[in-house]
């Protein structure tokens, strides 16, 4: 009977390691340098669109309406 579990956990273990070997480490230093930078160009961009003026009415706009909602 336990026989075929065996063969069966054996045979599960061996691909487990093969795929593991096969399977990219993780990100280099340079991809998370990238990755960093990438980010903050973001974030920048973001906060230049948020605090216009435009926007910023917009903002004002809804928050004033929303505490103005009658209940």
């Amino acid at each position: 009977m336990w026989n075929p579990v065996r063969g069966w956990l054996r045979g599960l273990s061996r691909r487990m390691r093969r795929d593991t070997r096969r399977k990219d480490a993780g990100m280099t230093t340079s991809e998370y340098a990238m990755g960093t930078i990438a980010a903050c160009a973001f974030a920048a961009v973001l906060y230049k669109v948020v605090t216009s003026g435009a926007v910023s009415g917009a903002l004002q706009s809804v928050i004033g309406k929303a505490l103005d909602a009658q209940f």
